[in-house]
């Protein structure tokens, strides 16, 4: 291993080669690794708050049907069917602000999970939800679309009747025109407005296709909807995770061309070597320990490469469709998160150097010998 260790400072400038390579392939896994979790953890964002969302309408042939129960008598039969553990009714409306004609999609939400899946951007900056009257928590890309910050007050108007609501916080959403406010608000503005879906929370062992089934039997009038994977983030994550592998091979090869060259201008020192005692297990030690050495310097220089990458670029794509992620979405990075990325530059050199350590193990003493 002594001897392995010394071999990378014999050809400088094949062993400078082979570390960029290595340290790409470090970078790019590390960069990954961050976001895969990121994007993980984006798609998963408030997808535990409800399995089924039941519309409150159906179409049939062509026509709608309305519901058979009332709000109320809906919101409690979807409440007292097998599995169901929490109901949340949603009413949305359009409104406007003062001053201008832009729209505002305008939502509230009533029942056991007034909160439901929106997801504030955390920190200072993200605010708190909504406490009572008079407040609203507003969209990231609706506050960027309008100029506007936390604590700045808004007034709504929907017909002859006007609402101001204060701005108290802001969550993870790309739509330019949402606005969450609290019951009273949107009672106020659309006194009539009836809540067009239901939001049901299950118990941990409820199937939410039997609980749609259910549904949809106690009422042809309303249209139950599971809520499905998160096909987007899958697909995302897919795809990282192929162009990561395919750079990590292309590392390795770098490796391997690497070790087969070096075994190649050594081949008499193998010849001496092997006569006076060394076994082809420690042939195959000290090649594989060369290349593990590049390895763990390129772990050293990649992981960090790595890491500032996410940092820039993860950020910017959010910016770029008006999104604000919240702080845990991007800080991935703790000690035990590294420790995949760190090993990556040992693995992509133990691989590649390992198929032609072994040919060197085998090299035949006696035809070196004659060729020396």
């Amino acid at each position: 291993m002594s001897l392995g260790a010394g071999l990378p400072f014999a050809r400088p400038g094949r062993s400078a080669l082979t570390l960029a390579a290595v340290v790409l392939g470090v970078t790019t896994v590390t960069f990954a690794t961050g976001l895969a979790t990121t994007m993980t953890r984006f798609g998963n964002a408030g997808r535990d708050a409800y399995e089924v969302t039941v519309y409150a309408s159906n179409f049939k042939h062509g026509k709608e049907i309305a519901p058979e129960h009332s709000d109320r008598e809906l919101h409690a039969l979807l409440r007292s069917l097998p599995g169901a553990r929490e109901v949340t009714a949603r009413t949305d409306t359009e409104a406007r602000l003062a001053g201008s004609t832009d729209q505002v999609w305008l939502e509230s939400r009533r029942g056991d999970r007034p909160r439901m899946d929106s997801v504030l951007t955390g920190g200072g900056g993200g605010g708190r939800r909504l406490r009572g009257t008079g407040e609203a928590v507003a969209a990231s890309a609706f506050l960027r679309r309008n100029g506007l910050r936390l604590g700045d007050e808004l007034c709504l108007e929907k017909g002859d009747r006007s609402e101001k609501v204060v701005v108290v916080g802001e969550f993870m959403e790309v739509d330019t025109r949402l606005l969450v406010t609290d019951r009273s608000t949107m009672t106020a503005l659309s006194p009539g407005e009836k809540p067009i879906a239901y939001h049901v929370k299950l118990r941990d062992s409820a199937d939410p296709d039997a609980y749609a089934r259910a549904a949809r039997a106690a009422d042809p009038g309303i249209s139950p909807s599971p809520r499905g994977p998160d096909t987007t983030t899958q697909t995302i994550v897919g795809s990282a995770a192929v162009l990561t592998l395919m750079l990590a091979v292309v590392a390795s090869l770098g490796v391997f061309n690497t070790v087969v060259l070096n075994t190649r201008d050594r081949r008499r020192d193998l010849g001496m070597l092997k006569p006076i005692g060394m076994t082809p297990r420690q042939v195959t030690a000290m090649t594989v320990t060369s290349m593990a050495v590049l390895g763990a310097l390129g772990s050293l220089l990649g992981v960090p490469l790595g890491v500032v990458g996410h940092h820039l670029v993860v950020p910017r794509m959010a910016e770029a469709v008006d999104l604000t992620l919240p702080s845990y979405m991007t800080d991935v990075w703790q000690p035990l998160a590294q420790a995949g990325p760190a090993s990556a530059g040992l693995v992509i050199a133990v691989l590649g150097a390992y198929v032609p350590a072994r040919g060197a193990a085998r090299l035949p003493v006696a035809e070196v010998l004659r060729n020396e």
